[in-house]
């Protein structure tokens, strides 16, 4: 059932947000007259690598400094490019992933090889399961950009302050993954773009539901600072990366 609604919902995505799609294509294009897309590869289902489909938010080469983790006053992010950021239409892009069946609408956010080598034993069971465009974490960390703003270091406090959380969220989801729960992710993420603190209230409140440990529930309002926090699986706070 999950495949065949990611096929047709994919599908219907694209048809529907065609005029949107190609017309932001144009205007990335037209800023430099270079490929409107960034291709990266990243780490799919069984760890296997596959190429993700990215509307072009960053200048050309930009991935060559070897910085994983974005920023929103990354020097690298076009004018066009925050746009594209803000209203996550590089993410669109990415129904084409789904439609190939690389990706699924929901599932833990895939991430680039250098940062899989570096989980933890328990982290790798996110592995096990297809990708997705969104899922609790997509939600709860749609601030990433600002989060890491200040930060001196993006690959290092990502490490620090995102991962551990993102991982334990996608742990969660995998053992509690459903059809309909899948439904309920997806209208959050909706809402996260007309109300971001009702989307993130909805989504601890569905937490708790789903028998989520109080510190989780805690996470997912995000009204807290965020603190360095070992990921799962390891008693270490990540130190470099």
């Amino acid at each position: 059932m999950k495949r065949c609604f990611d096929f047709f919902a994919s599908l219907l995505g694209l048809l529907l947000f065609s005029p949107v799609f190609l017309i932001t294509a144009f205007l990335v294009w037209v800023q430099d007259f270079k490929f409107p897309f960034y291709i990266p590869l990243r780490v799919g289902k069984n760890g296997k690598l596959f190429k993700m489909i990215k509307l072009r938010s960053m200048g050309v080469n930009a991935d060559r400094n070897g910085v994983d983790s974005t920023s929103n006053n990354d020097s690298r992010i076009t004018p066009i490019g925050h746009f594209i950021r803000k209203f996550k239409l590089d993410e669109l892009s990415q129904l084409i992933n789904v439609l190939k069946g690389d990706m699924s609408l929901v599932g833990p956010r895939p991430n680039v090889k250098n940062e899989t080598d570096l989980y933890t034993e328990e982290e790798k069971k996110i592995l096990l399961v297809s990708p997705g465009i969104t899922d609790f974490a997509s939600i709860v960390f749609a601030d990433e950009g600002t989060i890491l703003e200040k930060s001196s270091d993006p690959n290092l406090d990502y490490n620090q302050l995102i991962r551990p959380y993102k991982s334990r969220l996608a742990l969660f989801y995998i053992e509690k993954k459903s059809f309909f729960l899948d439904l309920k992710i997806i209208f959050l993420t909706m809402l996260v773009i007309i109300s971001r603190r009702f989307s993130l209230n909805k989504l601890s409140l569905l937490l708790k539901d789903l028998g989520a440990n109080s510190k989780m529930v805690e996470l997912s309002t995000r009204e807290n600072e965020l603190k360095p926090t070992p990921p799962p699986g390891s008693q270490n706070i990540v130190v470099s990366r």
